[in-house]
């Protein structure tokens, strides 16, 4: 039988702690639906209120925090015995005030990753996946720079923090891909870097990789989701992107922003046009083309998760 109830629309702040990135997370107090259980601070939408509304009036009911700088994130549903729910996460980077249990519940600092309260809302099981996911993604562009000097710095960038990146060399043969994925795995291995083949599934599992990135050409011949592993997928409009939804992808890499080298003649879409077309996302978003490091701030505020780069993830 169809579920026609309507959504409940809710508001999620996924507060960050400014010295050590850890998030709160607060305890739905006594004679609340799944009273014990832990969550993400938040409330329901007013009547005629916006989301961003509603996460600063319900941060600062229930937390006493001001929220000074917010930015949209995920939008996911997962349907409970007594609701459906519509949960509209916001990633708080920058707050006033420090939390106090207006209605007396309690809340808790935790490292993604490592959290020590239990146990948690199922809703939030999207959010816990996505903290995981860096916000640096380094495309590879072995082929252009040659494999030598491309594994030098692959190698620097491992070393300086870069924890994921998708090998990207449609145009190198095959023994080369396989020299040059034997090489970085151990690099890879060393600094807990994820490797993922932009290619065929079968291939990346062949070459020992548990992570696999589709573009939109191969998005579009896909039935179902590849593997277990991480999956990403590349996509450029709305029905790539709902396409992508429904595989259950870990993420997705969406552009160009800007203007490239690679595409000479094509004009990028622009900040405000990207978060039109990627909002809402019920996954992480990456956003591509022509970005550097500096734009990860600016991507933020559009709603991207992260930023993906090709020659920006290996200056030296």
């Amino acid at each position: 039988m169809t579920d026609e109830r309507p959504w409940t629309r809710v508001a999620a702040a996924v507060v960050q702690h400014p010295e050590d990135g850890s998030v709160l997370l607060a305890q739905r107090p006594a004679g609340k639906a799944y009273a014990g259980y832990w969550e993400f601070p938040g409330g329901k939408l007013e009547p005629g209120e916006t989301p961003r509304h509603a996460l600063e009036r319900e941060l600062a009911e229930e937390l006493g925090l001001e929220v000074v700088a917010a930015s949209p994130w995920i939008t996911s549903r997962y349907v409970y015995p007594h609701a459906r729910v519509e949960l509209n996460f916001f990633r708080v980077t920058e707050f006033r005030g420090e939390p106090v249990g207006h209605d007396g519940q309690a809340f808790a600092w935790q490292v993604p990753g490592r959290f020590e309260v239990a146990p948690l809302l199922p809703a939030n099981s999207t959010v816990l996946r996505a903290l995981l996911l860096p916000t640096l993604l380094g495309v590879s562009c072995a082929q252009a720079m040659g494999i030598d000097r491309f594994v030098a710095r692959a190698g620097a960038a491992m070393a300086g923090g870069l924890r994921l990146v998708q090998l990207r060399e449609p145009g190198l043969p095959a023994p080369a891909l396989r020299e040059l994925v034997a090489r970085l795995r151990p690099v890879a291995q060393r600094h807990g870097v994820t490797l993922s083949l932009n290619g065929d599934p079968a291939l990346a599992a062949e070459l020992g990789l548990d992570a696999v990135h589709l573009s939109s050409a191969r998005l579009a011949a896909t039935l179902r989701r590849p593997g277990a592993g991480l999956v990403g997928a590349s996509c450029h409009t709305r029905p790539e992107l709902e396409r992508a939804f429904s595989l259950g992808v870990d993420y997705v890499v969406v552009g160009p922003v800007e203007a490239t080298p690679s595409h000479p003649g094509k004009p990028g879409i622009g900040w405000d046009e990207w978060a039109r077309l990627v909002q809402p996302t019920p996954v992480p978003a990456f956003a591509i083309g022509g970005l550097r490091r500096e734009d990860l701030a600016e991507g933020a505020r559009h709603g991207a998760h992260g930023i993906a780069m090709i020659r920006g993830a290996w200056e030296a």
